[in-house]
């Protein structure tokens, strides 16, 4: 029987608090002792700046933390000023008032006694009267109160809506004493990104302070509109499809374009026209875009530069390595060494690590300081291998430096602190997104070369933007593109498929032996059948193949007897059973997990700490890493994931970042390759079943690849050459810089 970890009922808990332990700012986490009816209590939670001597009741239960023992984990916190002189002098002498010890405490509290926190708030010059309180004393002592009665203050109101203390927080952050004030002219003001209430839930929360046509209401709801579009990919929308969006979201479009030029002239929003169209961006997308796109520029400014001894290097390269370069491969190496940023792209099986592999080779003999990186893990891992030289996620070689308080992971490379390289090479360029491309070459040093490669074929990133296609649909940065599939290759039938797939061609399916099988069923249940039998025991039997390590079934999306959440459960039931004699188990909230289990990482976490085999220590697990449940501890309510060569513990309520990965969505295997891929197709959805994601689950596979289901719904991914539409201005940009130019 798994220990049930979901959502308990809530507890409360009163009384006085005793002592702050921890405060963080940024984020309102607080630690303090609680005095409950005599019994000494620690108490957790985002719920801001509490005081010695505060009577408070909290909303929440108790937790056991590895570390510190039970605590009382509070989700919220009604707090009142304490009503007696002696709790009084407590409160204004236990350290959390600048200036105020227990001695003058106790002086303040005799004079004014009960009274003494309402003349505070309200009269807080009457302080001079108290001895040794001169007028300057009390006007420093008054503007302490004030600051923290101001945020005591707003905390007290925004509990009225149900609104946590980290809101709260935030918003004294950005407004100080004028916050009730700004919230008062604009409730909606909560929904701005660096406060991060959501729009539905402040449309709900305060529909009493502003009607249907209230243009503060308008204006956020314009810009909730564009910032949930960044979840779909685009760094922009055109005007006439925000103001669509923005209309059905706020069932009105009265006002609407009125409200989107006010927040042009507020700053909230920026704007771009391009061929006599609009398109507006939230800020930090347009500088993202427009600075990559400037940062290209001064990279493409020099021009080529003249390496005369190039087709000599090659030539010597060919003749130590016993290699012959193709046309293409050899045109890429020049351009690779000739220009300050040059695009490698092309397919399986066309030569793209042998090229890359030989010009690591000429740049390192040219002198160079080559550093490689890609986007995940798990491709960083994969170029190591192929290259044979330490490769990183690009998150780690730029130094992720996330704070809570802040929207996005910033990086210590930056323009001030740039990277020790003559060239970046970043494979799979496909899964980086604007934001992350933009961070990227604020750190390249002003002479840095940079090299892109990747397929840009693959599925784009799933953050905003569409780089990679952007840069080579330009035709302004040099790129070759490598189409020749060479002997080796072109034995393997997922290779020649593949490029078959792009092309919109059917591929073979009657095949009894090679690398490439489908096997055709007549229903649903039995191609979900077919998927468990393959995965359990036919592949390993045949193949050798681990289930867990080697074998990975890829699914369109989610839902249906062939998507993740189905296959995940009956395959969990199916590897690694219930035994609680042997393995330890718990649920939270629905999901169980046990010692054994397959898990995919769903969410960035940069604070998760990890510990690799060799004691190196770092931080982070990026959304897509794949490990195994190594460890299971209820006492401590901990669990440890092995990824690769590291670990990562979570405690149980952080498992809600973790799910089952047997089977895993396409969009989620970006960036890595698996010995075997079973990949269910029977469904005809045009959203999920389309040819860049049919040929991007074909291309994971190394050396097995199995389709099952139905052969109309592999020619309908053939044939549905649906498009993955983002809106972006990159290519216009680059197309504008340097109008006509290219190689």
């Amino acid at each position: 029987m798994a220990e049930q970890v979901g959502i308990p009922e809530p507890e409360t808990l009163s009384g006085t608090v005793e002592d702050v332990i921890c405060y963080k700012s940024d984020s309102g986490f607080t630690v303090f002792d609680l005095n409950a009816g005599g019994e000494l209590v620690t108490v957790v939670g985002e719920l801001g700046a509490v005081e010695t001597g505060e009577e408070v009741t909290l909303t929440g239960g108790f937790v056991s933390h590895p570390s510190y023992g039970n605590q009382f984990k509070a989700s919220l916190c009604e707090r009142k000023l304490p009503a007696t002189a002696g709790a009084i002098r407590k409160y204004l002498g236990g350290g959390s008032f600048k200036g105020v010890g227990p001695a003058l405490a106790s002086r303040i509290v005799a004079r004014f006694g009960d009274e003494t926190l309402s003349i505070l708030e309200k009269e807080p010059m009457r302080l001079a009267q108290v001895k040794g309180i001169t007028t300057k004393k009390a006007a420093e002592m008054a503007s302490e109160f004030e600051r923290a009665f101001g945020i005591r203050k707003v905390m007290l109101e925004l509990q009225k809506y149900g609104l946590p203390a980290s809101v709260a927080v935030r918003v004294w952050k950005k407004w100080g004493m004028a916050s009730m004030e700004v919230i008062e002219a604009d409730p909606f003001s909560l929904c701005r990104p660096e406060i991060g209430l959501g729009f539905p839930d402040a449309d709900r929360l305060f529909s009493e302070k502003a009607g249907p046509d209230d243009s503060r209401r308008l204006k956020a709801g314009v810009v909730f509109v564009l910032a949930h579009n960044l979840e779909n990919g685009h760094a922009c929308l055109p005007e006439n499809k925000l103001l669509g969006a923005a209309a059905s979201l706020l069932e009105t479009d009265s006002g609407l374009a009125a409200a989107l030029e006010a927040l042009l002239d507020e700053h909230r929003l920026d704007v771009y026209e391009h061929e006599g169209r609009r398109f507006f961006y939230l800020p930090e997308l347009y500088n993202a875009e427009t600075s990559a796109a400037g940062r290209i520029k001064l990279m493409l400014a020099g021009g080529e530069e003249s390496m005369p001894s190039a087709e000599d290097s090659i030539s010597l390269l060919e003749k130590e390595l016993g290699i012959e370069y193709d046309a293409l491969q050899r045109k890429a190496l020049k351009c690779a060494v000739r220009n300050r940023i040059f695009v490698l792209t092309g397919g399986p099986g066309t030569g793209k690590t042998t090229t890359l592999n030989a010009l690591i080779r000429l740049l390192e003999e040219m002198g160079e300081a080559v550093l490689l990186a890609a986007p995940t893990g798990r491709a960083a891992k994969r170029l190591s291998e192929l290259t044979g030289r330490e490769a990183k996620t690009i998150h780690r070689m730029l130094e992720v430096d996330f704070r809570s308080d802040e929207l996005h992971p910033t990086f210590r490379r930056n323009e001030k602190n740039p990277l020790k390289c003559d060239t970046l090479i970043v494979d799979e360029m496909s899964m980086v997104d604007t934001l992350l491309f933009d961070s990227l070459l604020r750190a390249l040093p002003l002479c840095c070369r940079l090299i892109l490669v990747g397929d840009a074929d693959q599925l784009p990133s799933v953050g905003a933007g569409n780089v990679l296609r952007d840069i080579v649909a330009s035709d302004i940065v040099p790129s070759v593109c490598l189409d020749r599939i060479f002997r080796q290759s072109a034995e393997s039938r997922i290779v020649t498929n593949a490029h078959g797939i792009i092309r919109g061609e059917l591929p073979e399916l009657g095949a009894k032996d090679g690398d490439f099988f489908f096997l055709p069923r007549a229903t649903g249940s039995d191609a979900a059948d077919a998927v468990c039998s393959l995965v359990c025991k036919r592949l390993p039997e045949a193949y050798g193949f681990s289930p867990e390590r080697d074998i990975q079934v890829l699914c369109p999306g989610h839902r249906g007897e062939l998507g993740t959440w189905s296959l995940n459960l009956r395959l969990e039931k199916l590897l690694n059973p219930a035994d609680p004699k042997k393995k330890p188990e718990f649920t939270y909230n629905g999901a169980t997990f046990r010692e054994g289990d397959k898990v995919m990482q769903i969410r960035n976490n940069y604070d998760t700490v990890w510990k690799r085999d060799d004691g190196e220590l770092g931080s982070g697990v990026w959304n897509g890493d794949i490990g195994l449940i190594e460890r299971i501890d209820r006492s401590m309510r901990m669990l440890t994931v092995r990824f690769d060569d590291r670990k990562a513990d979570y405690p149980f309520e952080n498992s809600a970042e973790l799910e089952h990965a047997y089977a895993v969505t396409v969009h989620k295997s970006q960036g890595s390759e698996f010995e075997a891929v079973i990949l269910p197709l029977f469904d005809k959805s045009p959203r999920l079943n389309y040819r860049n994601l049919f040929y991007t689950a074909v291309t994971r596979a190394k050396k097995l690849l199995v389709i099952v289901g139905a052969e109309d719904a592999v020619a309908y991914s053939v044939q549905n050459n649906r498009k993955i539409g983002r809106y972006t201005n990159l290519r216009p940009m680059l197309e504008e810089i340097l109008p006509g130019a290219g190689l």
